[in-house]
């Protein structure tokens, strides 16, 4: 049950940088991006290749690069070509398959048994100490820290704030002379990076990465995202980051709960479509619940009458 725990929190606090990534274009910018599945597997393509390569550090700063660079291309089809939001995230995540595919070689699958990582660095440097069996927890937890550190500063910046007016009201910062293409490139370009980041640790830590790494990834960290935020309520930044950080973890030891009563795992989509439609609905629903009492209670004595 221990390791269980254990595994459920790694994948928690790796697959939680995509929630970040979602915190900050879905939350902040108020544009849902629909590349996050490639964006996922070009992080985890590109950081596998470099370690593959020898260079296992090298490998994140690689894979964050990609993934600015996924960014960047699907703002400019939104900002610069007229094309939806929606639409552009399909058009990218359809043709990062057959480049993630190309990076790989042209196969699907590529073994990292043999291969250093920054996961394989870190446990010989914890060997013999308390955190020697958690290696792979204190790599993730770091990098959230990182990230969350980094959220919190650069939204109370100038260009940040800009970024969260833009998702709030693109008319009024257009009146204040700030151009909306610029901070919703340079917010996409920021998110994707976190997103490629995950998608290179989630590699490293399970040695070995396919094609169909990202899939539904996009699912789960909006389902996560969404269970964060019943925890962060209304805090400021930091506090919603690390909240979104507990959904991840949340949503995890859901997964692992399904998966210790035996619940197949072709499943495990549903109950994550599941769990997004409760969060989703939940608070809608939650607030209609008066009405929907008062209706009921009016029929009554409305038959009672009679």
């Amino acid at each position: 049950m221990a390791s269980i725990l254990q595994t459920a929190l790694e994948l928690g606090l790796i697959s939680s940088l995509t929630v970040l990534a979602l915190f900050l274009s879905y939350s902040m910018l108020n544009v849902c991006d629909l590349s996050t599945d490639g964006c996922f597997t070009l992080g985890a393509v590109v950081g596998a290749v470099v370690a593959l390569s020898g260079h296992p550090w090298l490998s994140l700063p690689a894979a964050m690069l990609a993934g600015m660079l996924s960014g960047f291309t699907t703002a400019l089809l939104q900002t610069k070509m007229g094309i939806d939001s929606l639409l552009s995230g399909i058009i990218v995540n359809t043709g990062l398959y057959s480049i993630n595919i190309g990076i790989m070689g042209g196969a699907s699958l590529l073994n990292m048994n043999k291969t250093e990582t920054v996961f394989t660095k870190l446990k010989l440097q914890l060997k013999e100490t308390a955190l020697s069996g958690m290696y792979k927890t204190v790599v993730a937890l770091v990098a959230v820290l990182l990230v969350i550190l980094f959220l919190t500063w650069f939204l109370r910046t100038r260009l940040g704030l800009a970024i969260r007016a833009t998702g709030n009201n693109p008319d009024m910062v257009r009146s204040s002379s700030i151009n909306p293409a610029f901070t919703t490139i340079v917010g996409l370009c920021i998110s994707n990076s976190f997103t490629a980041l995950s998608g290179c640790l989630l590699a490293q830590s399970q040695k070995s990465v396919n094609i169909d790494i990202g899939s539904g990834m996009v699912t789960i960290a909006l389902a996560s995202l969404l269970i964060g935020r019943a925890f962060a309520g209304k805090g400021g930044i930091a506090r919603k980051a690390c909240g979104a950080v507990l959904g991840a973890i949340i949503f995890r030891l859901v997964y692992a709960a399904a998966l210790r009563f035996h619940m197949p795992a072709f499943m495990l989509k549903l109950v994550s479509s599941i769990i997004v439609i409760i969060a989703i609905a939940g608070p809608y629903l939650k607030s209609r619940y008066p009405e929907f009492h008062r209706r009921i209670t009016h029929s009554k004595a409305g038959k009672e009458v009679r």
